[in-house]
């Protein structure tokens, strides 16, 4: 893929986006990596960078207000809370890997190699392209009405599962209460290539190991790991 000439090769998504671009380069900016750039010099086109920088902004606002708006009881640490959760950076990529934004990126054949098209970072870098490139084509309510169809069953899948609570800091006050200990957390397995690993990480109170859990980040195996001890001491009835 090289410049906006192969627009029949971009169009597709705008089926996934269910919206029509009236400026295709907007698009295309937003599908074009950093790494395409480095590779082709002679390319008319732009990164994307700008285009993330405002989607950035305009997400946050309208994950901001849609929470605001659905739970008028809520407290602000709450709704912060369940805000960071559907802007982090994985919650991104899984919407970008949802309208299968990956796909139409113009991506340096380093970088497509080294498994660009499936990398969270790059993944929720692109996502927050598309939401400035829409937003500049086709104006706030546009924007509004894709990301509350995304994040309305996420939230959902958030709350049930506590999701956007710090289970870390959640263990951490329980342990200290009941055993005077606080846990501590080991790395015991990865695997995959290093663009792609996995982490599989145990919680520990003293010598008992409490839960394990597994991610793409030691933060989040550890925040599985902590979610799952959790759980076990629910069971027990030994949570207060």
């Amino acid at each position: 893929m090289s410049d906006i000439n192969d627009l029949n090769e971009i169009r597709p998504i705008e089926k996934n986006l269910n919206i029509t671009f009236s400026d295709y380069s907007l698009l295309d900016r937003a599908l074009t990596h950093s790494s395409f750039l480095n590779e082709n010099p002679q390319s008319v086109l732009e990164d994307n960078e700008r285009l993330e920088f405002l989607g950035d902004a305009i997400l946050d606002f309208i994950v901001g207000a849609y929470l605001y708006n659905r739970f008028p009881e809520m407290k602000e640490g709450e709704l912060t809370s369940l805000r960071a959760a559907l802007v982090r950076s994985s919650t991104l990529a899984d919407f970008s890997r949802q309208l299968e934004i990956g796909s139409y990126l113009h991506l340096g054949f380093g970088e497509e190699e080294n498994g660009g098209r499936e990398r969270t970072p790059l993944l929720c870098a692109a996502f927050e392209a598309v939401i400035g490139a829409i937003y500049l084509d086709q104006g706030l309510e546009e924007v509004k009405i894709l990301v509350e169809q995304l994040i309305a069953p996420k939230l959902a899948d958030i709350r049930e599962k506590s999701l956007h609570k710090d289970a870390k800091s959640e263990f951490q006050v329980w342990s200290q209460a009941k055993y005077n200990i606080t846990p501590h957390y080991e790395v015991i397995d990865e695997s995959g290539p290093d663009h792609a690993k996995t982490f599989t990480v145990r919680v520990m109170v003293g010598e008992e190991d409490w839960g394990t859990g597994s991610g793409t980040s030691k933060q989040g195996a550890a925040q599985t790991a902590a979610r799952n001890a959790l759980e076990r001491a629910q069971e027990n009835d030994s949570f207060d």
